[in-house]
């Protein structure tokens, strides 16, 4: 992934302004670092079917990157989650405050679609492309996730209706990440169905993998503000630990299997990742 680091690097929101700390503030949080996981996905599909086509994607991975990002900022404002830690650096609201950790991500959350519709790509894949991100990231997708997360604080769901909060906030966006590499290579779209399908499985185990970090790790191994899931409508708190660390057990090996039967060039694309992150809750 360093060729998108590199890319991510190279270009970073750019605002001439008088402001004193806007520009600083739209980059902060993307040169924090991350796992870069949804344009990996994204990238990693790409390279291994059209490698030719691995330039004109990287505006489209950047942008789900931002899109992802101001995610996180908005998540750990003081009327959200409150945290102090984000990526190992103290979150945007901590940095500067949180009228200009707001306007932060709602600049990135724009900018990403803008990214999109300047890529060299075709009209019609960027129109799918925007498509997919605003369906899967907005109202329908991981805003409403964030709207179930906070409303039902303090009070506890059903496992059911706690899958359905984190497909929406988390899963979804893990999907049309792979659902956009399929998009720009021109996979069928039965491929892209089975790819969604199993994003979404992916996304629910990442974010049972997090709850299992917020209640095993400290903040400094983490590189994030843990323990901050108390009131929350977690699987940990659910289910309890060792009950979660068997649903995480339990659903990588069905996304391994899953990823068995994908062929050779997909595999190629998404094992990398699948060694790095299907159990990392162990």
């Amino acid at each position: 992934m360093r060729r998108f680091e590199t890319y991510l690097t190279q270009h970073l929101p750019e605002v001439p302004t008088f402001h004193p700390i806007y520009e600083d503030a739209l980059g902060a949080m993307l040169l924090a670092g991350g796992k870069r996981f949804r344009p990996m996905l994204l990238l990693g599909i790409v390279e291994a079917y059209e490698p030719m086509l691995y330039e004109g994607a990287l505006p489209v991975a950047l942008a789900v990157e931002m899109f992802h990002t101001y995610s996180l900022i908005h998540d750990d404002l003081p009327s959200m989650d409150d945290a102090d830690l984000r990526r190992g650096h103290r979150t945007l609201h901590k940095r500067y405050d949180e009228v200009t950790a707001i306007l932060a991500g709602d600049a990135l959350n724009t900018d990403a679609f803008l990214l999109i519709a300047k890529a060299p790509l075709r009209e019609d894949v960027k129109i799918k492309l925007v498509e997919l991100l605003a369906r899967n990231g907005g109202g329908q997708g991981m805003v409403l996730g964030q709207a179930i997360d906070c409303y039902f604080e303090n009070q506890p769901l059903a496992i059911d209706q706690v899958k359905v909060l984190h497909i929406n906030k988390t899963a979804k966006l893990i999907a049309a990440s792979l659902v956009m590499g399929a998009v720009i290579v021109r996979l069928d779209k039965k491929v892209q169905d089975a790819l969604y399908d199993f994003g979404i499985d992916l996304g629910l185990l990442f974010q049972i993998q997090d709850d299992i970090i917020d209640e095993t790790q400290s903040p400094e191994e983490a590189g994030k503000t843990t323990g901050n899931d108390t009131d929350k409508n977690s699987f940990v708190n659910l289910l309890g630990l060792e009950e979660s660390i068997k649903e995480a057990d339990d659903l990588a090996k069905d996304l391994q299997r899953r990823f068995e039967s994908f062929d050779e060039k997909l595999q190629t694309a998404l094992n990398p990742l699948m060694e790095q992150y299907l159990y990392r809750h162990k």
